[in-house]
């Protein structure tokens, strides 16, 4: 470790001292767009690419006249000539001309409309380097401010106190669904994103426009790519193996772009406190293809089926816990299995129109479809005693007095079947320096759910009994004589049907206010939808909500940037929300609603002769018709009523820039309360109530070997309300989980790139790019806690909990290769 240490230092020691010439800048095209993957070189000689933000740097020789090249197949070709001093470093930014007709889909929307309304634009070079134990784009959202999660076996997240079921996911305008009935990390295998296929990521922690839908915290927006010409990847490790594969028609109308990815999670699960019998199946396949019928008409398709099969027999479990002065230990010995199967379909195709220069139309029709099952049957015995603490004993760390002994019975036999069909029309309308943009969406939902859960805890013979205000048990010290029944027990089956019709529209403008850049968007949405279901009936509601955006650059000698944003945000009941504690649904629960205002700064500057920035956000949300849930793992349960009222309110910063000059870096800082308040009882804190998070994300490379690069992901969290026990009292129960800690690193070496004249190795000529790495998960090996297990003691009375832990530190190898 020592070793692994100083390393690091080097890295970065390195990247601050060495003395070099050369130079660097973002490279745009006529519409002042950054150009990826263009590449920059030497005639004849060396060269470099740029990154998906336009950026470039390339080293150069000193006190040499050379010739520079700029080329990339869309562009034409771009060459000047540069003469540097020693430790000389210039800054050249050129625009690219077009040479042939850009076949990217058509959108009038100009991007410069919508990146002053808060929209955070997410490298997706990034997203496929950074370590995770989930890698991907979930993975980076959680260094932002604002978004937390405190379990890395997760792809969900919370963002600024929500909960997991308030955030909007697009691909490529297409609405993303996830499953219903995964109840922890571990279950739940790949995110939909393919890092693989991801062109543009764009994701807004809140105020965001009323383009977008009904949820009340967050949207991530992603775009797949479109290829011009054959490219191939695959990336293999100890956690699975991803593949992608891209090609285009010779006439540039159709391309495909498609992905598989295979996940096992065993190398995690095989590293917890229990010891199991652990064989997972986690794959899906992706596409992405396109047809260009005409130069205004094209039809776009994306497909993707999932498999997500969960076997588990745990075995043992010794848990350790207490103090030093008095430790204590929980040891299980388990019986049983459990064997849960998610299988998900999503088809949807998309026609975009654009009917002349002025207006685009589009139609999208998809289909999403998931199969869920989760069966189990395990039997838990356990003892819960004192360890024995004397160092160089024979019987060190063993249990030698029971304080508690007894068993748990879990069981379940739960099954959906969901289908959603939407049909949607938008449209693009601009009129000198207006845009509009308007909508129509139909949605159906038809579901089919059968919940058959219980548990039976039993302690020294003694069967407990729901802890229910009405029902007194004494036992030991006083017969019960009731009928056997089990601790906790949900029995129900729904056949629910929904029909949703939605609508928005907006006015965009950007303007100047004397010297001053101004940005205006203003909008409304409407949500109307109908329920119906076998012993249901039926129920209508319809709801209209306004939202507005204002941006300012104000012309000052510093770059800053101003922005106000919020309205109305509603969230019409989806089916879990409309599901009770009991299983049954409640037919009456309205949408949840949350008034927002963002104050926002942006202010740009240069540190160390490189480019920053920091982001400031201040937020306020006024929430009422709360549907109260608790937060289990990564299950949440809804009360289905709009019984609570809410608050939540924050600061978050976020200073992003060049700490090392070619490299995007940046330190986030979130500070969160809220709060709710349900039947008028008081306000207590919310399951989602991160009051302080931390995260950095930090790129390096050795200047001297700039193809040895490395990754840091550091995330610290402070503690979610929970861990309290199944189905019990949130006003009685508002203790803590451990503060979340975590670390994960990566080191890459590009053993092959496809810049000219660089390492010829013979058996890598058939790859454009090779990389080997290693990755170490939770490097400072933190005991994270994700739940607690609650053992009783039926003689003195006593309930522990005794924390679940997430995962250790974990070894990973990583092979990477380009076609």
């Amino acid at each position: 470790m020592h070793h692994f240490l100083l390393l690091c230092s080097l890295l970065y020691g390195n990247s601050i001292y060495s003395q070099t010439t050369g130079i660097k800048g973002v490279i745009l095209d006529e519409n002042k767009n950054p150009v990826s993957s263009a590449t920059v070189q030497v005639a004849g000689s060396v060269g470099t690419e740029t990154d998906e933000t336009g950026f470039y740097q390339l080293e150069l020789p000193d006190n040499r006249k050379l010739t520079i090249s700029i080329s990339h197949l869309s562009f034409t070709n771009l060459e000047f000539y540069i003469t540097l001093e020693k430790g000389q470093w210039v800054e050249i930014n050129p625009v690219l001309t077009s040479e042939i007709e850009d076949l990217s889909e058509v959108v009038i929307s100009p991007e410069e409309l919508e990146k002053p309304f808060g929209v955070t634009v997410l490298s997706p070079e990034t997203i496929r380097s950074l370590p995770g134990a989930n890698a991907g784009v979930e993975n980076l959202l959680k260094t932002l401010p604002g978004v937390s999660s405190n379990n890395e076996l997760s792809t969900q997240y919370a963002v600024r106190g929500g909960n997991y079921d308030e955030n909007l996911v697009y691909v490529n305008e297409i609405e993303i669904y996830r499953p219903f009935l995964v109840r922890s990390g571990q279950q739940e295998g790949w995110s939909f994103v393919n890092s693989d296929l991801v062109r543009n990521v764009h994701f807004s922690a809140g105020g965001f426009q009323a383009k977008y839908g009904d949820k009340l915290s967050s949207v991530l927006d992603i775009t797949y790519k479109r290829p011009v010409d054959f490219g191939a990847t695959l990336d293999a490790s100890l956690l699975g193996v991803n593949a992608s594969i891209e090609n285009a028609s010779e006439d540039q109308k159709f391309s495909a772009i498609a992905g598989i990815r295979f996940r096992d999670n065993s190398l995690f699960i095989n590293s917890r406190q229990i010891e199991t019998n652990f064989r997972p199946i986690f794959a899906d396949a992706q596409t992405y293809l396109t047809y260009q019928f005409s130069e205004k008409f094209e039809v776009s398709f994306l497909g993707n089926l999932s498999l997500n099969k969960y076997s588990y027999e745990p075995l043992t479990r010794q848990t350790n816990f207490g103090t030093l002065q008095d430790p204590r230990a929980l040891i299980v010995y388990y019986n049983g299995r459990e064997e849960d199967l998610y299988q998900t379909a999503l088809g949807a195709v998309k026609a975009s129109w654009a009917v002349n220069e002025s207006y685009t139309a589009k139609f999208i029709a998809s289909t999403y479809h998931t199969r869920e099952q989760e069966y189990f049957d395990i039997v838990a015995q356990y003892r819960l005693g004192e360890v024995n603490a004397e160092i160089g004993g024979e019987d060190f760390g063993k249990v030698e007095f029971s304080e508690g002994v007894g068993s748990q019975l879990t069981h379940a036999r739960n099954n959906l079947d969901a289908l959603i069909v939407n049909l949607e029309h938008k449209g693009n309308l601009l009129l000198g320096e207006h845009q509009i943009e308007y909508g129509i969406k139909f949605t159906h939902e038809d579901i089919r759910d059968r919940l058959r859960e219980y548990e039976m805890i039993d302690s020294a013979g003694f069967s407990l009994r729901p802890p229910l205000p009405d029902l007194q048990n004494n036992e030991p010290y006083q017969p019960f004589d009731a009928p056997l029944a089990s601790y906790n027990s949900v029995r129900a089956q729904n056949e629910t049907q929904i029909n949703r019709v939605s609508g928005f529209l907006q006015w965009s403008k950007r303007a100047t206010l004397g010297n001053h850049e101004a940005w205006m968007n203003i909008g409304v949405r409407n949500h109307l939808w109908t329920l119906n279901g076998d012993g249901i009936s039926s129920e209508n509601q319809s709801i209209i909500i306004p939202r507005a955006q204002f941006a300012m650059k104000p012309d000052w000698k510093k770059d800053m940037l101003f922005r106000l944003s919020g309205g109305l945000y509603y969230q019409p009941p989806f089916y879990r929300e409309l599901r009770d504690f009991s299983g049954k649904v409640n037919p009456d629960v309205k949408a949840q609603q949350a008034l927002h205002l963002v104050l926002g700064n942006e202010y740009s500057f240069r540190l160390w002769e490189r480019p920053f920035k920091l982001i400031t956000e201040a937020y306020y949300k006024d929430l009422n018709n709360v549907n109260t849930y608790t937060l289990e793992n990564v299950r949440i349960r809804y009360s289905a009523t709009n019984e609570a009222e809410a608050y939540a309110y924050g600061l978050d910063l976020r200073m992003n820039g060049d700490f090392v000059p070619g490299t995007e870096s940046w330190l986030s800082f979130g500070y969160l309360k809220t709060e709710e308040n349900s039947n008028n009882r008081g306000y207590i804190s919310r399951p989602t109530d991160q009051r302080l998070k931390f995260g950095i994300l930090f790129q390096d490379y050795v200047p001297t070997i700039p193809d040895l690069k490395m990754y840091l992901n550091l995330v610290y969290n402070t503690g979610l309300p929970g861990g309290s026990p199944n189905y019990s009292d949130p006003y009685l129960y508002q203790s803590r989980l451990p503060d979340y800690k975590r670390a994960d690193l990566g080191i890459s070496y590009l053993l092959k790139n496809d810049l000219p004249n660089q390492k010829n190795f013979t058996w890598l000529q058939a790859f454009e790019e090779f990389s080997i790495g290693f990755e170490i998960f939770n490097l400072f090996d933190s005991q994270n806690s994700i739940t607690n297990t609650f053992v009783r003691d039926i003689y003195s009375k006593n309930q522990y909990a005794i924390p679940n832990y997430l995962t250790p530190r974990v070894f990973n190898v990583r092979i990477g290769m380009r076609l």
